[in-house]
């Protein structure tokens, strides 16, 4: 289906009545997940992962649409920097997440802290806006998980990190694949 292009303010980006269930965006990446060398455990560990996780107030299918973009779900994803060079490991790539370089068929538990940690760092950038659960703010919180600033007028302008990030993330929020 291939990836649209999205910028401008949160306004400009796709209402979140255009967004996939988390079941059928989950469905519709199992094949990207496998061809990472995740087992089908780690497959479902992910999803169990996603569920607990959300517990905090955080949508399951944006939790799961940032692990495909940041390591396209896979579990044994290696640790990258951050432009301040910090390590961000894990399956959603933050600071301080647990990371299992290299490694697959984890259990549930080094699966779920990978996963509880990004969904931590995304919920502190939904507090820093509103907390609310509107496109508008997830879209702005996005642009910060990602950046760590944010231009309002321009969510993809990345300031130096992925300007196409909130507009990636739009678009596997909707079901698209790249």
């Amino acid at each position: 289906m291939g990836f649209e292009s999205y910028s401008g303010p949160a306004s400009s980006f796709p209402p979140m009545s255009s967004w996939q269930s988390f079941e059928q965006i989950f469905n519709a990446n199992k094949s990207e997940m496998f061809q990472t060398g995740n087992t089908g455990e780690d497959i479902g560990r992910i999803w169990n992962a996603v569920l607990e996780a959300a517990k905090i107030g955080v949508e399951e299918r944006v939790i799961f649409c940032i692990i495909m973009q940041e390591s396209t779900g896979n579990v044994g994803v290696e640790t990258t920097s951050n432009m301040d060079g910090n390590a961000t490991g894990g399956l959603m790539q933050c600071v301080g997440s647990p990371a299992f370089p290299g490694q697959h068929n984890l259990s549930q538990e080094q699966i779920s802290s990978m996963v509880q940690a990004g969904t931590n760092h995304f919920k502190d950038n939904l507090r820093e806006l509103d907390d609310q659960d509107t496109g508008s703010t997830i879209y702005r919180a996005l642009r910060l998980y990602n950046s760590g600033s944010l231009n309002d007028g321009n969510l993809s302008d990345g300031k130096g990190a992925i300007d196409s990030y909130v507009s990636d993330l739009a678009n596997r929020l909707q079901g698209r694949l790249p």
